[in-house]
């Protein structure tokens, strides 16, 4: 990725939007940055109350929108690849109110990543349609929203059926 010298990470906007870095990786930027969101993800769940939690999920989806929009119109590239603080906000929204355990963090983060990366009906729409600050960030908010509804029924189903088999 050649433009990530466009890139000022000494500016704190630049800094959140990259994902502290993360999505500057020459490999794979948006699922480097999805893995970087996840020990905030733990810090987040740690300090906020469950009932606080879509709080958190609403102040950092509207933020995101001037984060990574500032970044976008400041390097001149509509949603860089390097623009990953979308991915944490998806990341963070497929995650909400899971069960607290490692497993579910990584299907969670499978199933957000193939989300994000297949764009079925209407991410694939928002992301090519959309605009700015919004545009960027309203595809993963999507994205994130539809693997939390898939996770949610995997986590049923596991739960149900190791009930009905006395697991």
């Amino acid at each position: 990725m050649k433009s990530t010298a466009l890139f000022n990470l000494k500016n704190p906007v630049h800094l959140l939007a990259t994902g502290f870095g993360s999505g500057l990786s020459p490999f794979a930027p948006g699922t480097m940055g999805t893995i970087a969101a996840i020990p905030l993800f733990y810090a987040a769940q740690a300090v906020i109350p469950l009932q606080y939690y879509w709080v958190f999920l609403l102040v950092t989806s509207i933020a995101g929108v001037y984060i990574c929009g500032q970044a976008a119109r400041d390097i001149g590239v509509h949603d860089h690849g390097g623009i990953v603080f979308d991915e944490f906000v998806g990341l963070w929204i497929t995650l909400y109110a899971v069960p607290n355990h490692w497993a579910w963090v990584l299907v969670g983060f499978l199933y957000f990543r193939f989300f994000d990366i297949i764009k079925p009906f209407p991410i694939g729409l928002l992301d090519k349609y959309a605009k700015g600050g919004f545009g960027i960030m309203i595809d993963d908010i999507v994205a994130g929203i539809y693997a939390l509804a898939l996770l949610k029924l995997t986590t049923s189903l596991f739960l149900y059926f190791r009930e009905a088999l006395g697991i």
